[in-house]
């Protein structure tokens, strides 16, 4: 059987109040002005000719839904009850028919019995047998039929307890809608006398802003005023336009100075071809390569000469010779910044000299990049080996050169060609042959016997790669440069 749990959250007594009906069309557009009277009926209040305002129209509609709501509950609570107590009888009708019927199948099985008994001293051999058989049967169903009996006494036991219960529980529910119904009264006293503070502080509320908002409207009144007292003071306008043409004027004068200086190098190339029989082609920056063409019908062929390039300062005039710089292309390197390249050709035993118009420029952005690198854990550059101890290195795989703080590694996967420290007997410098891929490769004397000719994927890469190679070892104490190199690299 199913167990009834007493559980007074979800009962009510049903009478408790009026059932209020679905189709009720009220005709107004909020809930009609109402309260509870004598004996639980609902009394209307007529309406009060005050127009009242919205705030107060709210907060009376709050209270009354609030209200409603404990009607409902408590009148949903009461037909839960109404179902145990109908549920409850229905049961207790189910267990006086079985009884009845019960009753009814004793009386048969025993008039069964007794013409049962009556046939077996009339018949003999196989037909008693089949009556004895009959006879055994209908006592099983005796036996089955009492134990029957049994349990629907007990059943019927146990629903007079459950309707005792609901009983009880009944009574019970009808004191708990009780105290309910006090609490919620206290409740909505409670609610009303907080809406009607809240209503209070919003009116002040309301009344402090209109005061605060005028006077910032005066406020920013003056604030106007004041600007535009200032703007016609000061005639901000004008001001900004003469800034704009200031701005022009000073473009034009950059522009105006670049094209001078580059009038300046092409008059001065100009004058020395008209004496020189040679002269050099190439950008006059960190990152190309310069090239000795023959400018003249009376100029040798370029393979009948030989060549020497050489420094020159452009403060002290002191010539510095550049060791392996031999060929009729160079590619300036990082040392060669800010100083004048200046190159000897020697043709059918006269001596041609050929210079640039000025100090070789930096690369655009190098230093940044440089500077960016700097600050990486590791440095790596993609290298191809074309040279190994001066001779043509058949292998053309990539390998990494590492430039670390206090030496340069470089290897194949986990192969390692050579890993050395910064030292003396270290060489790092641009590649001083020619080809046009000079500007791209660079000469690495590792230790004495061990030198490599590496090709970088760019210029910047290679120049990048010796600036900071130079900038590890000087921290070392190491004046890394090229061969015979002895002066120290500008800054």
């Amino acid at each position: 059987m199913t167990r009834v749990g007493r559980d007074f959250g979800d009962t009510m007594q049903k009478e408790a109040v009026p059932p209020v009906s679905a189709d009720v069309v009220f005709t107004s557009s909020r809930f009609p002005n109402y309260k509870i009277g004598a004996n639980n009926q609902i009394v209307e209040v007529k309406e009060d000719p005050k127009v009242l305002s919205m705030k107060e129209v709210v907060a009376r509609e709050t209270a009354q839904l609030l209200e409603q709501q404990k009607r409902l509950s408590v009148r949903d609570l009461a037909s839960k009850f109404e179902k145990g107590l109908a549920a409850a009888a229905k049961l207790s009708d189910e267990a006086k028919l079985r009884e009845a019927a019960s009753l009814e199948k004793h009386v048969l099985l025993k008039k069964l019995r007794d013409a049962l008994e009556a046939l077996r001293g009339r018949v003999a051999g196989k037909n008693k047998d089949d009556v004895e058989e009959a006879i055994a049967m209908v006592e099983a169903l005796a036996v089955q039929l009492t134990q029957r009996e049994g349990e629907l006494i007990q059943e019927k036991a146990e629903v007079k307890k459950l309707a005792s219960f609901l009983k009880q529980a009944s009574e019970d529910a009808k004191k708990l809608v009780d105290e309910e119904r006090a609490f919620a009264r206290a409740e909505i006293e409670k609610a009303r006398e907080a809406v009607q503070r809240v209503e209070e502080a919003l009116q002040e509320h309301e009344r402090i802003s209109r005061a605060s908002g005028q006077q910032d409207i005066d406020e920013l009144m003056k604030e106007v005023q004041e600007a535009r007292r200032i703007k016609m003071l000061h005639q901000p306008s004008k001001v900004m336009d003469m800034e704009q043409e200031l701005l022009a004027l000073r473009l034009q004068l950059a522009e105006k100075s670049k094209h001078s200086l580059v009038l300046q190098k092409e008059l001065a190339m100009s004058k020395r071809s008209e004496d020189n029989m040679y002269e050099l082609d190439g950008t006059e920056a960190l990152g190309s390569y310069l090239r000795i063409c023959p400018c003249s019908e009376r100029a040798l062929e370029l393979s009948e000469c030989s060549f020497q390039w050489y420094r020159l300062s452009s403060e002290a005039g002191k010539k510095e010779l550049i060791s392996g710089a031999t060929k009729s292309v160079y590619a300036p390197e990082p040392f060669d910044v800010g100083r004048i390249l200046h190159a000897e050709i020697i043709s059918d035993g006269q001596m041609t000299t050929v210079a640039t118009t000025g100090p070789i420029d930096p690369a655009p952005g190098l230093g940044n990049y440089v500077e960016a690198l700097v600050r990486r854990h590791d440095i790596e550059f993609n290298v191809v080996i074309v040279q190994m101890n001066g001779l043509d290195h058949s292998s053309q795989s990539i390998h990494v050169l590492h430039v670390g703080k206090m030496r340069m590694k470089l290897h194949k996967g986990k192969t390692t060609m050579t890993k050395e420290y910064y030292s003396t007997s270290m060489q790092l410098c641009g590649v001083r042959g020619g080809g046009n891929a000079a500007a791209q490769a660079a000469f690495w004397q590792a230790k004495v016997g061990l030198s490599f000719v590496l090709a970088f994927e760019s210029e910047r890469e290679r120049n990048a790669a010796i600036m900071l190679a130079r900038r590890f070892a000087f921290d070392c104490n190491i004046m890394l440069a090229g061969p015979d190199d002895r002066a120290a690299p500008a800054t």
